[in-house]
């Protein structure tokens, strides 16, 4: 007898994505949608896209998605969350999303510690409006607008979003993950998973970063996309855990009982 051993989970809708061959997008929706039907919400979960490459991830989630003005995910989540105090909520945000026009809006929703889940994808570059030069972007690396590379004195630094998200109390999980090979896909969904179970147990605002692949706008191929991140771009965005006050929350919780 044949067994199956990997299907398209039900929090998945039968659609063909539109991104990019190698694009991580792709990879991140699916293990999300893995997680939403491990944990079985998906009748209570709602999910927030962002402007940018993911903008149709309503056309991919089967669960309940409300989309968002460009930056402001954080924020209308933060409102759902509280409105239905019940649902699981998680907005879905790339670099440009979070770190440029909704810094604001992301930083503050962890400072006060929002009971969220924020995906933060991040592949170092505008990848929907043309490859453009992000906050994220590295030192010397080349976009339509660096052609030249990134420069510190014109350009600034790129914004470490895990480093700095860490250090504000709100933060209850924090982990920057990768989506380049099997053992991080792997990796990346169980932190995944573990953000999502932080937030059903009610401790608190979580993160999860995951550096991704974009050859297109690299301009490489989907091979060495992947191995760009492991040589180049993880020594830049080390990946790890942040911040894990999980268990402190869990003995909080059960001493005020």
């Amino acid at each position: 007898m044949a067994k199956t051993v990997y299907k398209r989970p039900k929090s998945l809708k039968e659609n063909i994505f539109h991104y990019c061959p190698g694009c991580g997008h792709s990879i991140a929706h699916r293990i999300i949608a893995e997680v939403i039907d491990e944990l079985d919400i998906r009748g209570i979960t709602i999910g927030v896209p962002p402007a940018g490459c993911a903008v149709l991830a309503y056309n991919y989630f089967d669960v309940d998605m409300i989309e968002a003005p460009h930056g402001r995910g954080p924020a209308m989540a933060s409102a759902i969350k509280r409105s239905l105090p019940d649902r699981v909520v998680f907005s879905y945000q790339g670099d440009g999303d979070l770190a440029a026009i909704g810094i604001a809006e992301s930083f503050h929703a962890a400072n006060r510690g929002e009971n969220i889940t924020i995906i933060f994808i991040n592949n170092c570059v505008y990848g929907m409006t043309g490859g453009q030069m992000a906050p994220t972007t590295m030192l010397d690396q080349k976009t339509t607008t660096t052609p030249l590379g990134r420069n510190k004195t014109l350009d600034g630094y790129p914004v470490k979003v895990s480093e700095i998200f860490s250090q504000l109390k709100g933060v209850t999980y924090l982990e920057r993950c990768m989506v380049n090979s099997p053992v991080n896909i792997n990796k990346t969904k169980k932190a995944i998973k573990k953000a999502f179970q932080c937030q059903i147990d009610g401790f608190g605002f979580s993160l999860i970063e995951i550096l991704s692949p974009c050859p297109t706008n690299w301009k490489m191929s989907a091979v060495n996309s992947c191995k760009w991140i492991d040589e180049v771009m993880s020594k830049e965005f080390p990946p790890g855990v942040f911040k894990d006050e999980i268990a402190a929350a869990r003995k909080a919780a059960e001493d005020a009982r």
